[in-house]
């Protein structure tokens, strides 16, 4: 499958972040067996020039990490970084260029996934935004809960962030799989960057050569 997308014979080297161990191992044999590249896992004790302000570096997330060095390298400081995947994560850089802390919400596709599964009678939906707020069908209803909530839950959030980083024009950079439906309807959303997780791979890496 990866020959499909790129030449193994080419590569460098391999710069991976995740948090599922079995996959880290599978990819250490990949890496060694088939590219015959150097493996960077993004984890405690690679170099970033990030600063981690938080009681416990090591519970950061390696993709919250990738996120932040991107975000800082390519939308400047203080700014805010929210990535829509299994969880909402907000994660923020503070003006001196750290890892600030953030947030952590359960993410869109999980929560309407729990929904169907609680709620028989509710069919699941496309995830696409209803013409309006107030909805006639039950699709659209369900519709305009998931766009327009998670766009208030971000706004809510951002609010806050910015209030506690004394920062009100602090940027927000949306990133992952529902980026581009949500953040149209938020306000505070100023960019999408789906490449915003691979680019600080690639800042990691070129940072260890």
């Amino acid at each position: 499958m990866l020959r499909a997308f790129v030449e193994l014979e080419t590569l460098e080297g391999i710069v991976l972040c995740s948090s599922v161990p079995q996959l880290v191992r599978e990819y250490e044999a990949f890496a060694e067996r088939w590219a015959g590249a150097e493996l960077l896992v993004l984890g405690p004790g690679v170099s970033t020039g990030l600063p981690i302000k938080y009681d416990d570096p090591r519970e950061v997330g390696p993709d919250r990490i990738a996120n932040a060095v991107a975000a800082r390298e390519r939308h400047g400081t203080p700014c805010v970084v929210v990535d829509f995947g299994t969880s909402t994560n907000f994660d923020v850089v503070s003006a001196a260029g750290e890892f600030a802390g953030g947030v952590l919400a359960p993410g869109v596709e999980i929560s309407m996934d729990a929904l169907f599964a609680r709620a028989a009678r509710l069919p699941k939906v496309p995830f696409v935004a209803p013409p309006r707020v107030i909805s006639q069908t039950t699709v659209q209803a369900l519709q305009s809960g998931l766009v327009y909530g998670f766009a208030g839950q971000v706004d809510a959030i951002v609010d806050r962030i910015r209030s506690e980083l004394d920062a009100t024009e602090a940027p927000v950079v949306a990133t992952g799989g529902l980026a581009e439906l949500i953040a149209p309807h938020s306000r505070t959303i100023s960019a999408v960057d789906q490449e915003l997780t691979l680019q600080g791979l690639r800042l990691v890496w070129e940072k260890n050569r």
